[in-house]
């Protein structure tokens, strides 16, 4: 499995690089057109009347603006201006300003030029800190548009820039002549755009449409026709030379650039392809291997099952045993304490350190959660090094002094986090380990236990991951049966490898047959003193021996109930329960002292916890190129744009 998950990881980079070098921004807040429709009407006289019809959604932005570049060698000017809101159905002509506004204000617009010498029409939308999907219309006159040649008139206009920054689902336009020519072969057209996917065709003796589908911004869309030069009878663009030869020359030599590009990018996609099907192979063959090597592990692996059948248990299981111990084997860990856990093992630890004389509990009557720890022994010999741990830290909590409160050291827990968090670290290697030896727990088992476990299905989410990481690069470079096809292979494999996973990791145990045994009688002893009221009162254990049942009924969190049933019990078995002879278990009957205590535990460690592990756009006109975009309500950002050849 390992060349597997490297394998995946390489892609994995592969695919958050091609996501980073194809990524952009937008000008303003959030900025998307459905669709993008151009009119445009060639006059006699050789202007261009043009109508734009933008059908966008808009958030957070106060202006949309667009710009066109000064070039005489391609319009004079712009004139006959005008912005209509005609979003759903209902027209609203915006009002005319003449001076520049950053940020226009709403329902009004104007058609200046700009400081940079670029004629810019700007509208204000007024949806600062809101959105809305908005029809607008936005007509302009181009004077001079077309060029009057002797043999034919040409209209070269790049009706989006390459600095065009909005997304459009669609583009399309419309072009009208002046008037009708003799055969659709006198009308030459041509169209260019950078990803080569968009079509133009003179529909009509007299008309002209294009279409260009999935428009990312940066890019541009020109359209570029001859026709036959006596429908303009006049324009400031007049040449007495021809055109046609000149035109079809250029055309041709862009044409085969641009079949050329088709043809390589065509290559690309079929080695990519190819490079795809190697990829799925070779992860394909490696799960496969992997299953079956799976499959035979399951198979051949027995299952251990405990040798003892208990329904109660009414000791202690182990003498050495310890809280973090007893709860480890009950929940038959493979994965570390939670906050929650660990807080109880605290707790249960400072119960069996009392009951061993190490420390002992003091309340003050007078004072409601006044808890006091008295530390009665700072050496650690006869402890198991789980419940050292606990000690030295209580110790050292305490610093020089021999008692320490439990507000004072929930305080200090939460101060020093750091410290608690290696404290619980050592606590769990150190009960690994005690477990170990004493043949319960088998920590080879364990590690390949939480392998199997952990990478059931992580076949499948990394392969699904990566799949949708990829997914636009793959789209484009890929041939689409082949990518579908590729992909669901590879998850039917994944999850067969998974099944396969799950199947041998159920079988795998950390503990041994002892361990498994032991666990039993814990889960005996669990039950037992959650029932223990309801049995038959001659079975009911000594109360002394409830002391040590209570360190271990804290740690599984029962203590409680347990409690309730205590006092109702030995009530009535004429037992009386006095601080000099059971220490903490009366101040547990007689006090809040379990809920402070345990609450005051579990707050430390959740405070740890937490501590540790949270540490726009426009258009533009002909060569003149377009510009533009919508405007934030504050300062406009400048954005990167992308450089792209026709």
């Amino acid at each position: 499995m390992g060349k597997i998950k490297k394998l995946l990881i390489t892609i994995a980079f592969l695919a958050i690089f091609l996501l980073l070098g194809r990524g952009k921004t937008n000008a303003a807040g959030d900025l998307y057109l459905q669709n993008l429709d151009f009119e445009a009407q060639i006059n006699q006289d050789g202007s261009m009347d043009v109508t734009e019809t933008w059908h966008i959604s808009i958030e957070d932005t106060n202006t949309l603006f667009k710009t066109f570049q000064t070039d005489p060698t391609k319009y004079t000017s712009i004139t006959n201006v005008q912005v209509t809101d005609i979003t759903n159905g209902t027209s609203t002509a915006f009002t005319k300003i003449n001076n520049l506004m950053y940020h226009v204000t709403q329902n009004c617009y104007y058609g200046l030029t700009n400081s940079d010498g670029n004629f810019e029409i700007a509208w204000g939308v007024g949806l600062d800190n809101t959105s809305a999907n908005k029809t607008y219309q936005i007509s302009y006159t181009v004077e001079d548009a077309i060029a009057k040649y002797s043999d034919y008139a040409e209209l070269y206009w790049q009706f989006i820039g390459s600095d065009f920054e909005i997304d459009s689902k669609n583009v399309s336009g419309t072009i009208l002549l002046p008037e009708n020519a003799n055969t659709k072969d006198e009308i030459k057209v041509w169209g260019h755009t950078e990803d080569l996917n968009g079509e133009i065709y003179a529909t009509d003796l007299n008309q002209i449409e294009f279409e260009v589908t999935n428009f990312n911004a940066g890019r541009y869309v020109e359209i570029r026709t001859l026709f036959p030069t006596d429908m303009i009878t006049s324009s400031g663009r007049t040449y007495s030379t021809n055109r046609l030869d000149e035109v079809i020359a250029e055309e041709t030599e862009w044409a085969n650039e641009a079949n050329l590009k088709r043809q390589k990018r065509e290559n690309i996609k079929k080695g990519v392809s190819i490079g795809f099907v190697f990829i799925c192979i070779l992860i394909g063959i490696a799960l496969i291997k992997n299953t079956i090597k799976t499959f035979k592990k399951a198979s051949q692996k027995q299952e251990l099952k405990p040798t003892i059948d208990l329904k109660y248990y009414r000791e202690i299981p182990r003498n050495n045993a310890t809280p973090a111990q007893a709860l480890f084997i009950d929940r038959n860990a493979i994965s570390a304490f939670t906050a929650k856990e660990m807080g109880k093992i605290f707790s249960a630890t400072l119960l069996h350190l009392c009951l061993k004389k190490y420390i002992e509990f003091e309340t003050n009557p007078e004072k409601k959660n006044n808890i006091t720890i008295k530390i009665s022994k700072k050496e650690a010999e006869g402890l198991e090094r789980s419940e050292e741990e606990v000690l030295q830290y209580v110790v050292k909590a305490a610093k020089e002094q021999d008692q320490i409160t439990v507000k004072e050291l929930e305080k200090y827990m939460k101060r020093y986090y750091t410290g608690l968090i290696r404290t619980k670290d050592d606590i769990e290697k150190s009960t690994k380990k005690e477990l170990e030896q004493n043949g319960i727990y088998n920590e080879k088992e364990a590690k390949e236990k939480s392998k199997y476990t952990t990478s059931t299905f992580a076949s499948i989410f990394s392969i699904g991951v990566i799949a949708v990481m990829l997914l636009p690069f793959l789209i484009e470079y890929i041939y689409g049966n082949i990518l579908w096809l590729g992909i669901a292979t590879l998850i039917l494999l994944a999850i067969v490898k998974s099944i396969a996973s799950h199947q041998y990791g159920k079988k795998l145990n950390p503990l041994t047959e002892k361990g498994l045994n032991e666990q039993a009688m814990w889960k005996g002893l669990k039950k037992y003193m959650e029932e223990f009221s309801l049995l038959d009162k001659r079975e009911v254990p000594e109360l002394v021996l409830w002391e040590e049942f209570l360190v271990y009924a804290t740690v599984f969190g029962i203590a409680d109930k347990v409690l309730k049933q205590l006092k109702i019990v030995y009530r009535e078995m004429g037992q009386d329960i006095d601080l000099n002879t059971y220490g903490y278990m009366y101040l547990m009957m007689h006090t809040d002292f379990s809920d402070s205590f345990s609450n005051a535990m579990n707050s430390a460690f959740s405070s740890a916890y937490s501590s540790t592990y949270s540490s726009g756009t426009g258009v533009g006109g002909g060569f003149s190129g377009g510009g533009g975009g919508g405007r934030w309500p504050e300062e406009a950002v400048a954005e990167d744009k992308l450089s792209l050849n026709q």
